[in-house]
Parts: C-alpha cells; sequence; structure tokens
C-alpha cells in the first residue's frame, strides 16, 4: 500500500480540495463561497505552528496533512511559524497562562520545525512550492502605539470578548496578553493576504474564532475577501486527548519519541482509530483505504490494517528505513530466535522492553561464568528464591536471550547481548532485563 516516490496529485485540483477533506472526515466548519474561491484558481492557503517546542508532534500531524493534501490539489501552501505569537502564547482550548520562551530558545525552535515541515512539504515544486515564513519578520519593527492604532482600532472589545477562547477563561482568569493574541494572528492573516496573496486560513476547530478574526481584519482594512476552513480536533476512541501517550507527547523528532515508539503508537490503535488514521494520514485514495479497511474487516486479528498505516506514517516521518528496523524490532516480541534478538541495537532494544523489570550486573561477577540459578535470584533478584528457580528451570519455562536452559547452564560474558544484556523470560511474558556495567 506505501506509495513511492514523488507525493501523488489529485487529478482535479481545483475543487477537489474540499471533496478531500470531506471524505477524509477532515471537514468542520468553512466559510461561504470558499469552494468557489477554491475552483477559480490555485490558491494559497496557510496553516501556523506554534514554535514552543523543538519538535512538532502528533497532536501537530492532521495540520501537516493538511496543507500536503492542499498541495497536492494543486494549490501552494504556506506553513507559518510563529516566532511572534509563540511570545505571546495562545489561549485557545487551554485552561492556563503557559510559561513564554524567549527569543533564542524560539529561533531554535523553528529551525527544528523547519526541518520537519520539509519532510512532507515539496519546498521546489516549479509550480506550487510550500513556502515558510516567520512572523517575527513583520512584528519586529512594529511597535504597540503603531499596533493599537493601525490594527486595534478596527476591531471592537466586544467582538473580541464574544470569541469562545476568550469567553471560556473569563472565569479562570485571562491576562491582556493572551486576550490580545486573536488580534495578532489576525494580523497574520492580514500581513499574508496583502503580501503574499494569500486567501485561506485552515486549522483545527478551536481555531476558528481567531481565523475569523483574520478575515474580518481583511475586510476592514482593505475591503478584502478572505475564508477560513477549520477541521474536527481529533481524539482517541476512549475520548482521550489524541497524540498522547502514559509518556506524554509522541513527537516527531526521533530523539525525543524513537521510530520504535512511533511504530508502536500507531500499531497500537483501536480498529476504529486505525480506519480514521488511514484517510486522515496517508496519500491513499478512498478506494484504497476502503479496499484496505474492508480486507481487515475479514480477519481483525492479523491486524492488517495497524500495520499498514503505522508503517505508511513511520515511514512518511522517520525513512523507510528506520520503518523496517521498527517492524523487526517489533517482530522481536513474537519471535523465539536468538539471533534476531542480537540483531537489535541497543536503543532499540531498550525501546522493545521498555518498562520490563530491570537490574544491573557487573561484568566481573561473571568472571569465568556462574550457574544460571545464582543468575535468576541472587545477582538479579528476578525470582524470589533458589527453590522456585530450580522448579521452573525443571519445568522448561526459563528462557535467556529467548533459548531455554536448563540448571546446568553457565552464564559467562559470551551470553549478552551487545556485549552489556541479558534478557531472562519465565514463561511467555514474564520478562526481565538485566544490564550488565
Amino acid at each position: 500500500m506505501q506509495h513511492r516516490g514523488p507525493i501523488p496529485r489529485i487529478i482535479d485540483m481545483t475543487n477537489g480540495f474540499i471533496e478531500e477533506l470531506r471524505w477524509r472526515g477532515l471537514l468542520q466548519d468553512r466559510m461561504p463561497g470558499v469552494e468557489e474561491h477554491l475552483s477559480n484558481g490555485p490558491r494559497r492557503g496557510y496553516i501556523g505552528f506554534d514554535p514552543t517546542a523543538d519538535s512538532l508532534h502528533v497532536g501537530n500531524l492532521v495540520q501537516i496533512m493538511i496543507l500536503v493534501h492542499f498541495q497536492r490539489c494543486g494549490h501552494r501552501p504556506v506553513a507559518l511559524v510563529g516566532g511572534a505569537t509563540g511570545m505571546v502564547g495562545d489561549p485557545s482550548g487551554k485552561s492556563a497562562e503557559r510559561n513564554l520562551l524567549d527569543e533564542d530558545a524560539l529561533r531554535h525552535n523553528e529551525r527544528c520545525i523547519k526541518a520537519q515541515l520539509e519532510r512532507f512539504l515539496d519546498f521546489n515544486d516549479p509550480t506550487n512550492a510550500a513556502e515558510l515564513v516567520n512572523n517575527y519578520d513583520w512584528f519586529k519593527e512594529m511597535g504597540f502605539l503603531r499596533f493599537i492604532r493601525e490594527v486595534g482600532k478596527h476591531i471592537t472589545v466586544n467582538y473580541m470578548m464574544a470569541k469562545d477562547s476568550v469567553k471560556n477563561r473569563l472565569e479562570t482568569g485571562l491576562s491582556f496578553t493572551e486576550f490580545s493574541y486573536q488580534l495578532v494572528q489576525g494580523y497574520d492573516f492580514y500581513w499574508l493576504h496583502k503580501n503574499k496573496a494569500c486567501s485561506l486560513q485552515m486549522g483545527g476547530s478551536d481555531q476558528w474564532g481567531n481565523i475569523t478574526t483574520g478575515t474580518e481584519l481583511i475586510r476592514r482594512m482593505d475591503g478584502g475577501e478572505a475564508f477560513a476552513i477549520t477541521t474536527p480536533l481529533l481524539t482517541k476512541s476512549d475520548g482521550s486527548k489524541f497524540g498522547k501517550s502514559e509518556g506524554g507527547n509522541i513527537w516527531l523528532d526521533a530523539a525525543r519519541t524513537s521510530p520504535y515508539k512511533f511504530y508502536q503508537f500507531w500499531l497500537n490503535a483501536t480498529d476504529d482509530e486505525a480506519a480514521r488514521f488511514a484517510k486522515i494520514f496517508t496519500h491513499w485514495n478512498e478506494e484504497e483505504c476502503t479496499t484496505l479497511i474492508d480486507d481487515h474487516a475479514k480477519d481483525p486479528g492479523k491486524r492488517k490494517l495497524q500495520k499498514e498505516v503505522a508503517g505508511f506514517i513511520t515511514a512518511l516521518v522517520h525513512g523507510a528505513a528506520e520503518k523496517d528496523a521498527a517492524v523487526e524490532a517489533s517482530s522481536i516480541l513474537f519471535s523465539n530466535s536468538t539471533e534476531a534478538l542480537a540483531q537489535l541495537s541497543e536503543q532499540q532494544l531498550l525501546d522493545v522492553f521498555e518498562g520490563v523489570p530491570q537490574a544491573e550486573l557487573r561484568k566481573a561477577e561473571l568472571g569465568p561464568g556462574i550457574g544460571v540459578v545464582e543468575v535468576l535470584t541472587d545477582r538479579t533478584g528476578f525470582l524470589p528464591s533458589k527453590g522456585e528457580a530450580k522448579r521452573a528451570l525443571k519445568e522448561g519455562s526459563i528462557s535467556i536471550n529467548r533459548t531455554k536452559v536448563q540448571e546446568d547452564h553457565v552464564v559467562d560474558a559470551g551470553s549478552l547481548l551487545d556485549g552489556k544484556f541479558l534478557l531472562l523470560q519465565r514463561g511467555k511474558k514474564n520478562y526481565f532485563l538485566v544490564r550488565v556495567i
């Protein structure tokens, strides 16, 4: 199912974008007239990204894919990295004011985010290349007095107070800094409309108020016309926030979330989630998605849908080689092969067995070799007593590095995986990782 080569284009490049969002379940609200506007030729549309971390996460991936589909439909995507607005803080969808970063930290984050966006968008296409802008570039020379004189006078306080992003925070408290955010974001749209002929802003449904403030500024300041489209906020089947795991955000940066963990996040999706993910996060067309979902339903136990979706998205974000390594590492959990286990890198081994009980053992303690009963008990604490260790060994339920062992087995330096680890196992699911230092 995975496409190779350039991102596939959609033949209908005029009005195909709205239909593309609709069948993928990505269309929430839109301003009247946007279909006609898009059908009258290629347009520029933008989405803003918050640079308060040095990596985007899978929660941002919905909006990244919106820009991908926009470009595939023949339009020109603009990604705005909010170097200026990142210094203010958007109150939308938040219950408390967040910490603000200094310029150096934000600039570093912007560079990292740009590198990530280049994996998804074509910035060199001869007809509709993507473009990256930073709103700090037009705000850095604009003083406060100039802003309130030239921009603030066009929007009333009553208009701003009516926005849900403001009303929802009135009881808990809202600083003037965050209150002004919608005006600052609105000016972004105005500036892009005037200087880049950008006529469409897109975002999550919680951004509707901020986006329409921009369309209103464009109308009042220039008499121009601009449009808005929002997507539904994506949640998991249990209602929890999409993009989170027990360990926090699932990041696009491999240094923050390893490709293996990233692959596992998608692999662990429910059937309903995987069906939605296939439509939202891939380039597959409607027929391909329907066929895959129907094939999966014939034998859900094989988890074909989850595997295809996890493989596609991992390759998209981390590359085919890292995807293949993640698939191989995942298969280790269901393999009895010591050779396969030995092929894992140290980081992959730690990722695969994250959360498994662990202990440390000094390499000198191994000496010329020590008995397996000693290893299972006094040296690691995997089993509580020598008697239980001997019973388990007689039952044939103990494995070291995926190989079943008997009571006379000796563990030495040659037994170690990557020269550093021992994987102890009792039965099929009871694992224990020993790190030899």
